[in-house]
């Protein structure tokens, strides 16, 4: 769980401080920089498990990927920055295993991780690298806890079962020395039991995290693992919509490929025999259950939903996602709207209680009739953990943060999960640039907790998400004219202009021209 994230230098994020529950709403126009946080975070799950340049190379542009690696530094004007420092707090599962399948019990599960990474260009060449300048990862004793996980959860069963563990010995990770004498060190779970591994700075390809295992660092391997836990959710429609073969992964793809194998797997659940059908009157029971939860949630959203199954063609062993309406019909994936693909992946997703980490999705309105957007939050804080309850098998370690400009979330989100993004204008040596911040309302908990200064977003601002339609043309509006016949289209009545629709709009709306 990432509760905290520091960034500066990255893209347009400069001396960022976000804190983080575990449902996380930010609101912002169009290229205000959303996104760039969420890049961030992805940037820092593929530097757990790739080297600097191919991490840097998976971090999205304008086209899709980064081909020139100093877009991802601060511009200020046609000059970019040459450093990029990241520091994380964050609670990572007490349990897991290494690559080579050894298993790994981390001695503290809340740790700060930071990473100091700069642009370096030698022998003339146009085109430079990556180099880590420096990495540290330290435990946040338990006795912190309280300064460090801000949002709100119960101490006594919550955050005693997320929280475990103590170090005594210091850091896992540290750096030491200065130049091409910088060196990384790697320390042992034991502390001052066992020699740190010292790996020498100087063209290191990839951050000393990345390499850890469970023989000597379990602690600093599961920082790893639930790094590489963060993704970033595109559930593409036609990724929804393909079948699977009966052998397909049985885990839902950032893309939405291999839905109907990932509710085929939750619907046989522990009642499979080897041959994979289910061998008993109670995994029949409970694959109905598994079936019947989604069809439940997806009516939340459409009404014609009788029953959701997966058909299984054993000739061809083919995965099908089936969908039957209350008369009967039944729709195969291919057949059902983009909106409604979505929001059954995520109805999957949330049973899918082995799948843990942080979720990041943008703009999950889409597709979404304003109508039915609350059932979309809803589900997507329901897929989060209960800070309330104890963190197990039914309640993992999960939790998702979106992005959005839509006014309709803005106004259904809990107060204290939202977050607004805004650009400012910053001057340094007479070069002018923008960054974005992100600003929590005032008397929640971001701006209650904190020990720093925290600006809080103006109501002017939040009032623009709950007030978005107005009967006064605004300066704005009125320079917009038609492409088709150059006539201003706010001079055409618009329909919340109609008189027979007046009596019923809030008073804000105010009255027609």
């Amino acid at each position: 769980m990432l509760t905290r994230l520091k960034v500066t230098g990255f893209k347009n994020l400069v001396d960022v401080d976000v804190r983080f529950g575990p449902f996380t709403c930010i609101a912002g126009i169009n290229g205000v920089g959303k996104s760039n946080l969420f890049d961030a975070i992805m940037f820092l799950s593929a530097l757990a498990e790739k080297p600097l340049l191919d991490a840097a190379k998976s971090v999205r542009d304008e086209e899709g990927r980064t081909s020139d690696i100093r877009s991802l530094f601060h511009r200020f004007g046609n000059e970019f920055g040459t450093r990029m420092t990241f520091e994380v707090e964050m609670i990572v599962p007490k349990n897991g295993i290494d690559d080579l399948g050894q298993k790994a019990e981390a001695s503290i599960t809340s740790l700060r991780y930071r990473v100091n990474i700069g642009y370096k260009v030698e022998n003339g060449q146009k085109s430079g690298g990556l180099e880590l300048l420096g990495e540290e990862l330290t435990p946040i004793n338990i006795g912190d806890g309280s300064k460090c996980f801000l949002f709100p959860h119960k101490v006594g069963t919550w955050r005693n079962s997320a929280v475990q563990g103590r170090r005594s010995g210091g850091a896992f990770i540290s750096t030491g020395g200065e130049g091409i004498d910088r060196k990384i060190k790697l320390h042992q779970d034991g502390g001052g039991r066992g020699r740190p591994r010292s790996i020498l700075a100087t063209n290191l390809p990839r951050t000393v995290l990345s390499t850890t295992n469970a023989d000597e660092n379990p602690t600093a391997l599961m920082a790893k693992r639930e790094m590489q836990s963060w993704r970033l959710l595109q559930l593409e429609p036609a990724a929804l919509r393909k079948p699977d073969e009966i052998s397909a992964p049985t885990k839902l793809g950032a893309d939405g490929s291999h839905l109907a194998a990932t509710l085929y797997h939750l619907s046989r659940g522990k009642h499979n025999n080897e041959e994979g059908t289910v061998n008993s009157k109670v995994g029949v029971d409970a694959a109905a259950r598994v079936y019947a939860q989604v069809a439940n949630r997806l009516a939340d959203l459409i009404d014609d939903v009788k029953d959701i199954t997966v058909d299984y063609d054993e000739k061809r062993e083919i995965l099908t996602t089936m969908l039957t309406g209350r008369d009967g019909t039944p729709h195969s994936a291919r057949s059902l709207s983009d909106g409604t693909l979505r929001f059954l992946a995520l109805a999957v997703l949330e049973l899918d209680t082995e799948s843990s980490g942080l979720i990041c999705l943008e703009e999950p309105e889409n597709g979404i009739h304003p109508e039915r957007i609350p059932a979309m939050l809803t589900l997507l804080q329901d897929i989060a953990m209960d800070t309330d309850e104890k963190v197990g098998l039914d309640n993992p370690l999960r939790q998702v943060i979106i992005n959005t400009h839509s006014p309709v979330v803005v106004a259904q989100v809990p107060e204290n999960s939202l977050l607004v993004a805004e650009s400012i204008d910053l001057n340094e040596s007479g070069k002018r640039y923008k960054v974005v911040r992100f600003s929590p309302l005032a008397e929640t908990w971001r701006e209650k907790k904190s020990t720093g200064e925290i600006t809080v977003v103006s109501k002017g601002k939040v009032l623009s998400y709950l007030n978005p339609v107005t009967s006064k043309e605004s300066s704005f509006g009125a320079n917009i004219c038609s492409r088709k016949n150059n006539i201003p289209p706010l001079k055409k009545r618009r329909v919340i202009d109609r008189p027979d629709l007046q009596p019923y709009l809030p008073n804000f709306w105010g009255k027609p021209k």
